[in-house]
């Protein structure tokens, strides 16, 4: 497997021959590149050094990769506060907390147990622009490094950051906390033998919750498929029938995806996340006479959220794929909240970046006060289903005239062109997205209406479309 690498960050697999996945020599470079750009991004005055935190989640080679982060950000003459164990908001968070001038992420996220990855972020604690990060990929290319002199390297202190997130998550106003402990929830929790195992029991204690865990040691030796969708958590919808739990809580290795199982074994869905726990802020924005009430999704998530927003007074708006680019649009709009529809939910009443944490908060607020199921709460909002296809391709140089072919076919329908082509059959609620793959020569092909059937279907007749393109 080659290094994948991104203006987010890098990520590969650990191990193999040189030249192949993410090795030594490729931390050591981006972390150097990383501190070459701090200048830049935040001047220094009276020589101080900078501040910079590092978090990881418990996978098998995050102690080695760590190792190697700290001593080049060490040799660089920054100083390091080592969070340890930490997921990825609470070291978003840390940042803030540390008063830090950045932060490196050590994880691979969804990614199976033999990939690793660093995430970099700013002095605010989010992601890197996109200019800010393709700087980082062309200095990493350098070979004329230097670093601080013996005088000059940088110390590390450790400091653990889990009960400042779980406080910073309960002084949410919007977060319910006498609500929840009135509703005496049971819920399972499938905290993936991750960072989650160690702070979302702890969150939910706090909450007057009963958690029953499962692969709750922090070892990094996955049990199953750490990616949270309903193929991968067999295991967690049977310890929610068995133990009459009213939820149950999945999260990632590195705990900003989150996904739900009702309380009958049945998936709330992964889109939804998002969605619920929008349906309850925007409810509660609207009573309170709360404004602008706009929300932000990237152009692959569920119209759910358009729907929502609007039947609570706000606007909606779309945002290309990727975090920072929801993050970007957030900041623009003055979003209430925002995400993506793997499960990511971004509330910047708390920070901008996506938080299982604040998702489980907020979501256990809302159904709090529902006094409902979860299968209820979900049945109460839209309903749409999304069918992801794809179209292999030989090369990637074609895959822009297929794009412009396909508008062109497409073009008295609603248009967005912003990430790859988006197809909006407003009158069916209906629509299609095409982008391509950043890492491989495929167009990944998004459909959605208020039927599987009508989904796949939508879904095969443009790629079988696209097919007949390329024939000719």
């Amino acid at each position: 497997m080659t290094l994948i690498k991104s203006i987010s960050g890098i990520r590969g697999t650990i191990g193999g021959p040189a030249g192949e996945g993410l090795t030594p020599v490729d931390i050591v470079k981006f972390t150097y590149a990383y501190c070459a750009t701090l200048p830049g991004r935040k001047p220094q005055s009276n020589g101080s050094k900078y501040k910079i935190v590092v978090g990881r989640d418990a996978r098998l080679s995050g102690e080695m990769v760590e190792q190697l982060v700290c001593g080049t950000l060490v040799a660089c003459g920054v100083d390091v506060v080592k969070a340890g164990f930490a997921s990825t908001p609470t070291t978003e968070l840390a940042v803030k907390f540390a008063d830090a001038d950045g932060g490196i992420i050590i994880t691979a996220s969804h990614n199976p147990r033999q990939w690793n990855a660093l995430k970099l972020l700013n002095e605010e604690g989010e992601f890197l622009t996109a200019a800010q990060g393709q700087e980082i990929l062309e200095l990493a290319e350098r070979e004329d490094f230097g670093f601080a002199p013996v005088d000059e390297l940088g110390h590390i202190e450790e400091h653990d950051f889990t009960d400042q997130h779980i406080d910073a998550v309960l002084a949410l106003e919007a977060v319910d906390a006498p609500a929840i402990r009135e509703a005496h929830f049971t819920v399972a929790l499938d905290a993936i033998n991750s960072v989650g195992s160690i702070i979302m029991p702890r969150l939910l204690e706090r909450l007057g919750v009963k958690c029953i865990t499962l692969n709750g040691e922090p070892t990094g030796d996955f049990a199953h498929n750490p990616e949270p969708l309903p193929k991968n958590l067999v295991d967690l919808s049977k310890a929610v029938v068995d133990n009459g739990a009213a939820l149950g809580i999945s999260v990632d290795p590195d705990v900003d995806r989150l996904a739900f199982i009702c309380e009958n074994g049945e998936p709330f869905v992964e889109e939804y996340t998002l969605v619920s726990v929008a349906d309850y802020l925007l409810e509660r924005a609207e009573k309170q006479g709360v404004s602008p009430r706009n929300t932000v999704s990237n152009l692959s998530s569920s119209r759910a959220l358009r729907d929502v927003t609007e039947k609570h007074g706000g606007t909606y708006y779309a945002a290309a794929v990727g975090e920072v680019n929801v993050t970007t649009k957030m900041h623009e709009v003055k979003a209430l909240i925002g995400g993506e529809g793997n499960g990511g939910v971004i509330y910047p009443a708390s920070h901008c970046g996506r938080d299982a944490m604040v998702g489980t908060a907020l979501f256990l607020s809302h159904l709090a006060h529902k006094k409902c199921t979860a299968s209820e709460l979900k049945a109460s909002l839209p309903q749409y289903h999304i069918a992801k296809n794809r179209i292999d391709l030989s090369d990637n140089s074609i895959i822009d005239s297929i794009l412009n072919q396909l508008k062109e076919h497409f073009k008295n329908e609603k248009i967005n062109t912003i990430d790859g082509v988006k197809i909006d059959f407003e009158a069916e609620r209906k629509w299609v997205h095409l982008r391509k793959s950043n890492t491989e020569p495929i167009i990944r092909v998004y459909s959605e209406a208020p039927s599987c059937e009508e989904a796949e279907a939508l879904g095969n007749e443009v790629v079988e479309l696209a097919k007949k393109i390329m024939a000719e």
